[in-house]
């Protein structure tokens, strides 16, 4: 596997630091509203990137934040007079809904900030032990950005114009607007009861310094991969890369992998213009989470992706192609037991994957694959076995894509819809920690007659009757 690393700005090949298993950081929604399908076109670059990863053999460690305290939850929890727990639970819980409309997986865990306010201030405490931090006169804590040689390297920054002794307390701002950002904000009225104890006096954390606390815990010092979009590459992951290194003395991560924006019918999103769009919006549009996963991933991860509803309407055609070809092959292959297969069009597909993720090569090796089976459909040349086995490549290339078996699992398994919406929010709970959770659901399902069994391919659902 060879990825783009920004840091570096080359194709570099992953090499895990511990084999056969990668660690991997990407950065989750602030949930202060609905993601949009914006947000969504990182986190599929994200789940096929986990997927590529898995596809070549190697385990992966997953982990994605969730922000639920920052300047935009507390204006939200603010204006809705509710705690900021109230205000953010259900767009946490929406969050989740739409990752499995999207049939993306699960992350091994899913960190929310105000659980980990100890990691974030005994963070700080080693940054002023490292002549890092300063406190400001107002009572908050920043970091000196020029005290670290190396800071700017990720976004290339002239370290010669740094803004000595400039201070950005906001937690997201341009980069023209660089200097000494926020470890730790002292308390304003406007926090209303958002606050916490810290030896600087009470307080709340910065944005930047959440992921790096959250991402030394469950990860380590150092680590495999960080994603994100491309607008979070500066400052947040500058800083991260600050806070991490400035305390440790280590590397942060070895591999930084960014996607660049979405636009929409070629415009920037905005509400102004009309072409805002959730995931909930298109889904009421009549749109299916497989017809926009399908449109979000079929694009190369670093080049902007245009989102229209012309492009929602080719992915229901090409979806139907494949379902046409899968669904003559299964016929054929009736109670055949499939095996292992390999071929040039999965040669192709596995070349174009471990390429950066050259998702739009990989499709086309995935239809070059459906154009060759209906040919030798259409000719009778194929044998029930032959049809097992092509149906094994198809397999094989949906671990990655997600997208062939996804929407299908009712017809081809006989699972119904209900038992899989339990099935996968046990998913969650347990990627989540959730445990208690975990065993009601699984209790739950066996009340409803299904049995689930854990294992290392995931969980597995079974009639009991």
């Amino acid at each position: 596997m060879n990825f783009f690393n920004s840091l570096s700005r080359s194709k570099e090949p992953v090499a895990p630091l511990e084999a056969g298993h990668v660690r991997m950081y990407t950065c989750g929604p602030t949930v202060y509203n609905f993601a949009h399908i914006g947000n969504f076109r990182a986190y599929t670059f994200e789940d096929i990137l986990r997927r590529a990863i898995q596809f070549n053999g190697c385990k992966v460690t997953q982990v994605m934040n969730l922000t639920d305290v920052d300047d935009k939850t507390i204006r939200g929890a603010n204006a809705a007079g509710v705690s900021l727990q109230t205000f953010t639970a259900p767009f946490v819980q929406a969050f989740f809904d739409d990752l499995k409309t999207l049939n993306i997986q699960p992350a091994e865990v899913y960190p929310a900030a105000t659980d980990h306010i100890p990691e974030m201030i005994a963070l700080v405490q080693r940054l002023f032990e490292k002549n890092l931090a300063y406190q400001s006169d107002d009572g908050s804590v920043y970091f000196s950005v020029s005290r670290l040689p190396q800071y700017g390297r990720l976004a290339h920054l002239d370290r010669e114009h740094l803004r000595v002794g400039a201070r950005v307390a906001d937690d997201e701002y341009e980069k023209e607007g660089y200097g000494d950002f926020a470890l730790w904000k002292a308390y304003e009225s406007s926090d209303g009861a958002v606050v916490w104890d810290s030896p600087w006096g009470r307080g709340r954390p910065g944005w930047h310094l959440e992921c790096s606390a959250m991402a030394m815990k469950y990860l380590g010092d150092t680590f495999d991969i960080h994603t994100g979009g491309i607008d979070n590459l500066f400052p947040h992951h500058e800083n991260e890369i600050a806070q991490t290194e400035g305390a440790t003395g280590k590397p942060f991560v070895n591999l930084w992998m960014h996607c660049a924006h979405l636009r929409v019918n070629g415009e920037k999103m905005s509400k102004s213009l009309g072409n805002f769009f959730t995931l909930r919006d298109l889904i009421a549009k009549g749109y299916t989470g497989r017809e926009i996963r399908y449109v979000l991933i079929n694009g190369h991860y670093r080049q902007p992706l245009n989102f229209t509803f012309d492009a929602l309407s080719a992915a229901r055609s090409s979806l139907a192609r494949i379902d046409e070809c899968v669904d003559a092959l299964t016929e054929l292959a009736a109670s055949q037991k499939g095996v292992d297969a390999s071929n040039a069009c999965l040669a192709e597909f596995t070349t174009a994957v471990n390429d950066d993720l050259n998702i739009p090569e990989a499709f086309a090796a995935l239809f070059a694959l459906v154009r060759e089976s209906n040919v030798a459909l259409s000719q009778g040349a194929v044998k029930p076995q032959d049809a097992a086995a092509i149906l094994g490549v198809f397999d094989k290339m949906d671990t990655v894509l997600g997208l062939v078996r996804f929407g299908r699992m009712q017809k081809e398994e006989g699972v119904p819809v209900e038992i899989q919406t339990l099935v996968e929010a046990r998913a969650v709970a347990r990627a989540t920690k959730q445990w208690a959770e975990s065993d009601r659901l699984r209790d739950l399902l066996a009340s409803k007659g299904w049995e689930v069994r854990d294992g290392k391919e995931g969980q597995k659902v079974k009639s009991l009757k």
